[in-house]
């Protein structure tokens, strides 16, 4: 079983919705999903705003003591060709940031961008080192959250789609200490990853560690997925009903790569009674992988 550093099961949980109050719509959410774990947006995904948050509700939330996770905008990309695009994608990072240390939160999210074109590689990773380093070296000195690059789907020239590929990206600033990985199993199954093959799950597991180190993956998404294997589409679907399968899952929390990490589902829901049910199969598959022997982490969950 997945343990954290004060010897509990690693959390399961599920993103969760904010609106009309971080504390008001998230806990009571919380409670009903049976969620171990959050994670939350701070913003519109799908705009630039960035909204300064309400401290009261900030107060309120921080007091109930959930992990928590902070997604940041969906339009972040320092690979752009767009200078202004690059420019507002580290200041929201750094909102997303600064509002996660309010709320306590262990790690901010984001999506590792997108060349946009094939030529374009090289320069998008000097992006990339320009941008990043300096909001990690902050972050860090400040005792910030943490920020975990999330691959994508593929498609459209991405900067990290398949996990191999995540080699180059941490190379491009320096492996820093502050910068972890975020897994995502509908991303890596539609960039191509087959993780539904019996083994298929275990296999691109063990190709993360190989590639970033036993000990920087620091956050799961647990998604199935509605399209097929390299379809390169984003496509969530719950767990056990989609093209992944149930069996995948039970590989991912058996792994010795995922003891001690948190796992957050981000499939689709009305109401909490969807993700009540992918959070209660999941703490099954946890539990049964205690029974079994599993592992138990050696390192301390981040924190």
């Amino acid at each position: 079983m997945p343990v954290t550093a004060a010897g509990r099961p690693a959390p399961v949980g599920a993103h969760v919705p904010t609106a009309g109050g971080l504390a008001r719509s998230a806990l009571p959410y919380v409670d009903s999903a049976g969620a171990e774990v959050a994670q939350v947006f701070v913003s519109n995904p799908r705009s630039w705003t960035r909204h300064p948050g309400v401290p009261a509700q900030d107060e309120a939330y921080l007091a109930a003591g959930i992990p928590t996770y902070v997604h940041a905008s969906l339009l972040v990309n320092l690979g752009s060709p767009t200078p202004e695009t690059v420019e507002r994608s580290a200041a929201t990072l750094a909102h997303a940031l600064q509002r996660g240390a309010a709320l306590g939160a262990r790690g901010v999210v984001f999506h590792a961008g997108s060349a946009v074109s094939v030529d374009r590689l090289g320069r998008a990773l000097d992006q990339v080192r320009s941008a990043l380093v300096p909001l990690l070296d902050r972050a860090a000195s400040l005792g910030w959250p943490r920020l975990l690059v999330e691959p994508s789907a593929g498609g459209g020239h991405s900067l990290v789609a398949r996990v191999e590929q995540l080699g180059p990206y941490l190379d491009a600033v320096g492996r820093h200490p502050w910068l972890g990985v975020c897994f995502d199993t509908c991303h890596a199954w539609a960039a191509g990853h087959d993780l539904a093959t019996p083994g298929g799950m275990t296999a691109t597991l063990d190709l993360l560690v190989a590639t970033v180190g036993a000990d920087r993956l620091w956050l799961v998404h647990a998604n199935d997925s509605r399209d097929a294997c390299g379809s390169a589409r984003d496509r969530h679907e719950n767990i056990g009903k989609g093209t992944l399968g149930a069996a995948a899952f039970a590989e991912l929390m058996a792994h010795p790569a995922t003891a001690g990490v948190p796992v957050v589902v981000e499939t689709p829901s009305t109401g909490s009674a969807g993700h009540a049910a992918d959070i209660a199969f999941l703490k099954d598959l946890r539990a049964r992988g205690d029974r079994a022997g599993r592992p138990r982490a050696r390192r301390r969950s981040r924190s």
